[in-house]
């Protein structure tokens, strides 16, 4: 028999984002991008933390040192959640008016990559700003934000295979999820092709977690779904989902056997749209990596 799709947190989320599961707290947490505000959830009791954020949050990485890097669209910031305090680590590398930030994760050397998207706020005037050209970033205290040269009109679906050899990165607007041969040593990117293309009809590839077989899982914006690719790409299976729009996947709880599901209620009236889903699928995925602190 399948297990059910749960139900964990009503949220009703405008666009719930970013579930991270936190080892040392047992802990999930995840964020609303326009609310704005970063949230922390207890399964142990059921309860929800909310955190309000000064600007759209767009991904977050917890660091080792218990505080959270937030990717706002002014840029990147520390927040300490004890003392709900914010220091600035970096400006936005691009106009805050036209982008901001979408989607990022750390890899194992605790570097945080973050990918932007077109997002235009309207001008005073009233016209919306120009259109540009979002990118791959990748941020640690040694070398600050680094430009990746990789570019993507809705930047998504980071992940990594479970050997650090392969990183795979979706454009959302292009249906397309590629990979690449991944330096873990350098942070270098080669070889770009593509993994996975979906048809508008299945839906948009948005937020991605890799299991321990190395399989990718990666939640259909629009299509009610999460997709497990196999490494060579092909779809092994597909669960349906009681909402139109997940926008990512992560594993969690003791044993990372819990996939988490967040999703978006914005444009639609679905009675559980823009909550947060919980799912045993019958595998186990990888620790949270943390971001490394200077």
């Amino acid at each position: 028999m399948t297990p059910p799709v749960e139900l964990a947190v009503d949220a009703r989320a405008s666009t719930g984002e970013s579930p991270t599961w936190c080892e040392r707290e047992q802990a999930l947490y995840w964020i609303d991008i326009e609310e704005p505000a970063l949230h922390r959830f207890n399964p142990a009791d059921n309860c929800d933390e909310v955190w309000e954020m000064p600007a759209e949050i767009g991904a977050f990485a917890l660091c080792r040192n218990g505080t959270i890097i937030v990717a706002l669209r002014t840029g990147l910031a520390r927040f300490d959640p004890a003392l709900q305090a914010f220091e600035p680590l970096s400006s936005a590398p691009y106009n805050p008016l036209a982008l901001r930030f979408n989607d990022g994760k750390c890899d194992a050397r605790g570097r945080f990559w973050i990918g932007a998207m077109n997002d235009p706020l309207s001008a005073p005037d009233g016209h919306s700003a120009n259109h540009a050209s979002p990118a791959l970033y990748a941020f640690s205290h040694g070398e600050g934000l680094q430009d990746k040269q990789v570019r993507a009109v809705i930047a998504n679906g980071l992940a990594w295979s479970p050997d650090w050899r392969t990183m795979y990165f979706s454009d959302s607007e292009k249906g397309t999820i590629s990979a690449f041969d991944f330096d873990i040593d350098t942070a270098g990117l080669s070889r770009q092709r593509i993994f996975a293309q979906f048809r508008s009809s299945d839906g948009k590839p948005d937020g991605a977690a890799v299991d321990t077989e190395g399989f990718y899982w990666c939640a259909l914006y629009g299509g009610g779904r999460i997709a497990r690719l196999a490494p060579d790409g092909t779809m092994e299976r597909d669960i349906r989902l009681p909402v139109s729009q997940p926008t990512m996947c992560a594993f969690g709880d003791a044993d990372y056997s819990t996939l988490y599901i967040t999703s978006a209620a914005h444009g639609v009236t679905e009675p559980q749209a823009g909550g947060v889903f919980r799912y045993r699928p019958g595998f186990r995925g990888l620790p949270t990596e943390l971001f490394a602190d200077g």
